[in-house]
């Protein structure tokens, strides 16, 4: 007869049964009201979960953000200030049922939570200081201040940060804000001869900024007044062309008196040429520099010579002047016919064979025909 052993018999459970055991164990678990005060495993890990008191969680955070900044882990030592400081911010844990109770000095334990909060600030500002991120290095210096007005590293951590950003003023204020507490500090005495240094080659370059403003100004006023001598009309435009270094100017701009000269633009409307003279003084010809100038590279046909050409300006009305080309700039200008565009002045050059040609074009595109 043979012999086999008999399995208990199974207890057969519905869904919801199976579903509510489920339950009770901590991994399936939904809500809070599927906590069982008898369940031993749900306060097996409740007491793994409570680490101690706002303080102590915030103190090993900070630990470790220490250990971080010693391997300079500026960003690993950041993260754990800033869980410090939001644990410090947390509601407070309360411990397991079955723990020791300790009554807590609310008021020890407030002045701790102070002090971590402080020394937190002031670290993480380190961090940032480190990784360049100086508006957020004196954001956690502010708030570190704001804990201990007294906190020198803080203070040298602001000034440092407002050095890098070129707040120069700043910098300085900060630098006196901690020496105020310790005025024997080496760090930041030697940060304030670097801000002092920083504020003097500052204060050398707005002063060479201004002066070169106001000379300009006289400049400016000296030249108004050399054109209005000579009944010279000038004005500019809103897009003046690039000339470099050539502009209207006299040879003594504090001397409306001395010469005056212009750069110069010859036009060649019938063949779309030009030539540019950088400086052509007052009592000079067009005749002058046309004698240098021509005949010119492009001029195939060799139209263009100075005893063959007619040079022509327009006037202020839109109509056209002839210019003689031995006639000096000074007098060509001060006229009143014509004005002097953007410190530029304008000479169109024409063959003589084709100026009455070129004068009825022009008059056909001013509408004057």
């Amino acid at each position: 007869m043979s012999m086999t052993a008999e399995l208990p018999p199974v207890q057969q459970k519905t869904a919801d049964e199976l579903v509510a055991e489920m339950k009770k164990m901590p991994l399936f678990m939904t809500g809070m009201d599927d906590m069982d005060e008898d369940n031993d495993m749900l306060e097996a890990i409740k007491a793994l979960v409570y680490e101690g008191t706002r303080a102590e969680v915030a103190d090993n955070f900070r630990v470790q953000g220490n250990d971080c900044v010693k391997t300079k882990q500026w960003r690993e030592a950041r993260d754990s200030y800033t869980k410090a400081l939001a644990a410090l911010k947390g509601p407070q844990q309360a411990p397991p049922a079955d723990a020791e109770i300790v009554e807590i000095d609310e008021e020890a334990e407030e002045k701790q939570e102070r002090t971590l909060e402080e020394a937190c600030c002031a670290n993480r500002a380190l961090c940032n200081l480190e990784m360049k991120n100086y508006g957020s290095c004196n954001r956690d210096c502010a708030a570190a201040l704001r804990l201990n007005p007294r906190n020198v590293k803080a203070w040298y951590r602001a000034a440092s940060a407002c050095l890098a950003l070129d707040k120069v003023p700043e910098a300085l204020d900060a630098c006196l804000g901690g020496l105020k507490f310790d005025s024997a500090n080496s760090a930041l005495q030697s940060l304030l001869a670097r801000v002092e240094k920083r504020q003097a080659h500052l204060a050398g370059l707005e002063n060479t900024r201004r002066d070169r403003e106001q000379r300009a100004a006289r400049d400016e006023a000296t030249l108004r007044l050399a054109l209005k001598q000579r009944n010279i009309i000038a004005r500019r435009t809103a897009n003046p062309p690039d000339m470099e270094d050539a502009a209207m100017k006299l040879t003594d701009p504090l001397d409306a008196n001395s010469t005056l000269s212009f750069p110069m633009i010859l036009l060649y409307p019938l063949h779309a040429q030009s030539d540019f003279v950088k400086a052509c003084g007052e009592e000079e010809t067009i005749a002058q520099h046309l004698e240098y100038i021509l005949p010119t590279p492009w001029d195939e046909s060799r139209e263009y010579s100075l005893q063959s050409v007619e040079c022509y300006m327009e006037t202020i009305q839109g109509g056209l002047i002839k210019a003689g080309k031995k006639v000096s700039i000074l007098k060509l200008l001060e006229s009143g016919k014509v004005e002097v565009v953007d410190g530029l002045v304008r000479v169109n050059v024409v063959p003589k064979a084709r100026a009455t040609e070129w004068i009825d074009d022009f008059k056909r595109r001013k509408g004057k025909t």
